[in-house]
């Protein structure tokens, strides 16, 4: 599976994809920051925002995106922008017709690291040794990227083996009745 990891944000917003299943190592494709200006109005900076992303699933054909779940902090005007960043990403994975799923920031950092309560160095440290890089993607966006891809891969698995099981005890549920 081919995962594209949205970490967003107006000004900086982190991508990255990487591809694995369950039992592979999971493998770096590609991974990056798309920027904005602060001087542009908010629309402007969607729209780039939009059109890199576009150009991320053209050229790398995810199968998923994962992006982080917005959640609420103390500055407001942050949250909204970075809200507005992770509606562009889900938009984007739905015109192409891919699965968008959303992950909290502690469920990532809890996958990649052990502890939903580990700083970005523990998660950009663990994000190299899990895809075998020599130091963390760089800035600290394009590595919160990579778990948020790594974290999908990992929890997605083990949810197909849930969903697959119950459907099996559901078939043989049938077949007594």
């Amino acid at each position: 599976m081919r995962v594209l990891g949205i970490d967003p944000g107006l000004t900086r917003c982190g991508v990255s994809v990487v591809e694995g299943a369950l039992g592979r190592q999971p493998r770096l494709v590609a991974v990056g920051v798309i920027t904005t200006s602060a001087r542009l109005e908010t629309p402007a900076r969607l729209l780039e925002i939009e059109q890199q992303l576009e150009a991320w699933v053209v050229e790398y054909s995810p199968e998923v995106v994962a992006v982080e779940r917005v959640f609420s902090d103390q500055n407001v005007l942050s949250v909204i922008g970075t809200a507005q960043a992770a509606g562009i990403g889900m938009l984007v994975g739905a015109r192409h017709g891919l699965g968008v799923h959303t992950h909290t920031p502690t469920e990532v950092k809890a996958a990649i690291t052990g502890s939903g309560r580990a700083d970005k160095a523990q998660v950009g440290a663990m994000v190299a040794r899990i895809l075998k890089l020599s130091e963390p993607p760089r800035p600290a966006d394009a590595a919160d990227a990579a778990a948020l891809a790594i974290c999908h891969l990992w929890r997605s698995g083990g949810q197909a083996r849930i969903e697959a099981a119950a459907a099996r005890q559901l078939a043989r549920q049938a077949g007594r009745a």
